[in-house]
């Protein structure tokens, strides 16, 4: 397997492993995961979208096309309960699919050589995880799933019925 497609591979199974949890909390979208609040299903939607929004930026130095979603999404922003305090959900997920999409065709139009490119703009303090263009695309696959977390613990919260997704929650 070259490494083009392992990350393919990441990229998709951890888009369908978060989006089968979020989609699902959609109706439910800023239950907090716990009694002390936490990342609720529609911030976690959204700070996604801002993080899919950074890959041009970190790779070449664009600008995020999702950066107007700072103040809500951001990791410094803090979850509230009021869904109106955040762009509709979905508007969020449409970005969200649009972003990640461009991203799939950025992924596809590299070769195995670019992969070992080093990123014009990593994020600071985290320039060792985004060092490179591979780097950082795997990282965007293993920070969905780090987040689905976040979602799983929402539909507990929300007594949910256990999804049968051969994912384990």
């Amino acid at each position: 397997m070259h490494t083009k497609d392992a990350i393919k591979f990441a990229l998709t199974v951890s888009n369908g492993a978060v989006l089968s949890v979020i989609d699902e909390m959609s109706g439910a979208a800023t239950t907090f995961p716990t009694a002390n609040g936490g990342c609720h299903p529609l911030w976690v939607l959204g700070h996604l979208t801002l993080v899919e929004g950074s890959i041009p930026a970190i790779l070449f130095g664009e600008k995020n096309s999702a950066a107007e979603w700072q103040q809500y999404f951001g990791e410094n922003a803090e979850p509230v309960a009021d869904a109106s305090a955040y762009p509709p959900f979905t508007e969020v997920r449409e970005k969200y699919i649009q972003l990640r999409e461009q991203n799939l065709k950025l992924l596809e139009s590299l070769s195995e050589a670019d992969l070992d490119k080093p990123t014009k703009a990593p994020p600071k303090g985290r320039e060792r995880e985004f060092a490179t263009y591979g780097q950082s695309f795997l990282v965007l696959a293993l920070h969905q799933t780090m987040h689905r977390g976040n979602v799983t613990d929402a539909r507990r919260s929300a007594r949910r019925a256990a999804l049968a997704t051969g994912v384990s929650d």
